[in-house]
């Protein structure tokens, strides 16, 4: 198996889960044994009902991995009791009646650009069952007792279907990682589809004035810097295991080979990683931090061609110290969102980027005592435990309507009340954004056609 492997030795938290965030890039075909040439021209095959018309959609999908609390951003409750009712005021947008935390206040500006889904559900507080909803759709068994992914994420769907079009940058990257409470890709990348349909993660902060993508290293030594030295390259492919040729994989290696090389070599690609060719007054209204930084690469990657960009916002996993943790986390969101819209707007791409924000749950309702099962304020100031039954997803450009607030929650935001939805919708609402078939299928491993959403209805308000 052919891998090309990011040097990566920063540290980051755990979740309450206790998993480490261990990272490392993989560009390749591991895992290509797996599943057979054959099997994925009959994919291919079973997907024909994807529209033949494909749109130049794009999609940036910004995580906000741990669980983002929905009552203090986009469905504050300010007449609940003071145990529930978000902790900061809301303010008014430039929509009436559209009202958001007052920490968003460039947000604000900008409320006409997106819409907020209210009544998004999907039942559990388990970090891992969360991710492989929201990112797969699917439920399949997996929680936290059982984390291996058992479906293809929604980006991973989108690079296979748009296969046939021409990218000199990668169809689907992640910015800086690929990571769903800490698996790596997780629930973002192609499973059964294979690593080909895996996000290609930049890794490293591109807030750093020396930012580049890593240097990628093959197992055998062989740098980027040689790829350019095909007889070396070709050498390398020569040792693979005949067991890969015999299931009829290795026109597939070659192939994604030659991806790779124009990915990592190609001019296009290096322009648009190239984050020192931004203006520093556009790099400082997206924030000079990690976040925005990876939000204003987003909008270049897509602006080069990328179909599926993830962005990872990760820390939102707050049992205890809500405020202190929101009120460093929040400012930061503001200015990434709100000035992406703003520049997608100016470059003439809103129309052609569909924006997501959300992450794996919400929180509770109910703030806790700080606790967390021992005395109240041991642990620190009060917090919002797990909940999947009331949550939140931000969607604009690409199509969708702005302005909207789709769906309501109870008067303590505890589940929906009316015009409940789910992952499912939220997906099939990109897809028909993208072009493609929700009601499409695709092979599993043991051949069978398998819908890719079991709720193929998209939210017709926001189209």
């Amino acid at each position: 198996m052919l891998r090309l492997y990011a040097k990566h030795n920063s540290h980051s938290p755990q979740y309450c889960d206790g998993v480490s965030r261990r990272s490392f890039v993989q560009l390749g075909v591991a895992g290509m044994a797996g599943l057979g040439l054959g099997d994925i021209l009959r994919a291919k095959a079973a997907s024909s009902n994807a529209d033949s018309d494909t749109k130049k959609v794009s999609t940036i999908l910004i995580w906000l991995d741990g669980g983002p609390g929905h009552m203090d951003m986009y469905d504050m409750k300010p007449h609940a009791p003071v145990e529930y009712r978000g902790m900061w005021r809301p303010i008014p947008t430039n929509v009436p009646g559209f009202d958001i935390t007052e920490l968003y206040p460039k947000q604000a500006k900008h409320a006409d650009k997106f819409s907020i889904v209210r009544s998004l559900s999907h039942g559990t507080g388990d970090h891992f069952a969360g991710a492989h909803r929201m990112l797969t759709s699917k439920a399949m068994g997996v929680s936290g007792a059982n984390k291996i992914g058992k479906f293809p994420g929604l980006g991973a769907v989108v690079a296979q279907q748009r296969e046939h079009m021409q990218h000199d940058v990668p169809p689907y990257v992640s910015v800086p990682v690929a990571s769903s409470v800490a698996l790596k890709p997780g629930y973002f990348g192609g499973k059964f589809l294979g690593v080909q349909y895996d996000p290609f993660q930049t890794q490293g902060d591109p807030n750093r004035d020396n930012f580049k993508v890593q240097n990628m290293v093959l197992p055998s030594g062989l740098t980027v810097d040689r790829l350019d030295d095909r007889t070396a390259l070709r050498g390398q492919l020569d040792k693979i295991s005949r067991q890969v040729e015999s299931r009829g994989t290795f026109d597939a290696l070659d192939r994604f080979d030659q991806q790779a090389y124009s990915f990592v070599t190609g001019e296009k690609s290096r322009v648009a990683f190239d984050m020192s060719l931004e203006d520093d007054k556009l790099r400082d209204q997206y924030g000079r931090h990690t976040w925005g930084q990876s939000t204003l690469l987003a909008r270049r990657l897509v602006e080069a061609g990328a179909s599926f960009v993830t962005v990872h916002f990760g820390g939102w996993d707050h049992h205890w110290n809500l405020e202190s943790g929101y009120e460093n986390n929040l400012p930061r969101v503001d200015a990434a969102v709100a000035s992406l819209f703003e520049d997608l707007e100016q470059r003439g791409m809103l129309e052609t980027t569909l924006v997501m924000l959300c992450g794996e749950f919400s929180r509770t309702p109910r703030l806790n005592n700080g606790g967390n099962g021992g005395p109240p304020l041991s642990k620190g100031t009060p917090g919002r435990d797990h909940w999947g039954n009331s949550m939140f997803c931000l969607m604009g450009g690409g199509g969708v309507k702005g302005g909207q607030i789709v769906g309501s929650t109870n008067a303590k935001g505890e589940s929906p009340q009316d015009r409940p939805l789910t992952p499912a919708n939220v997906h099939a609402t990109v897809y028909k954004c993208m072009g493609i078939n929700p009601a499409l299928q695709i092979l599993d491993l043991a051949g069978r056609p398998t819908s890719v959403l079991d709720d193929p209805e998209p939210i017709h308000e926001l189209l």
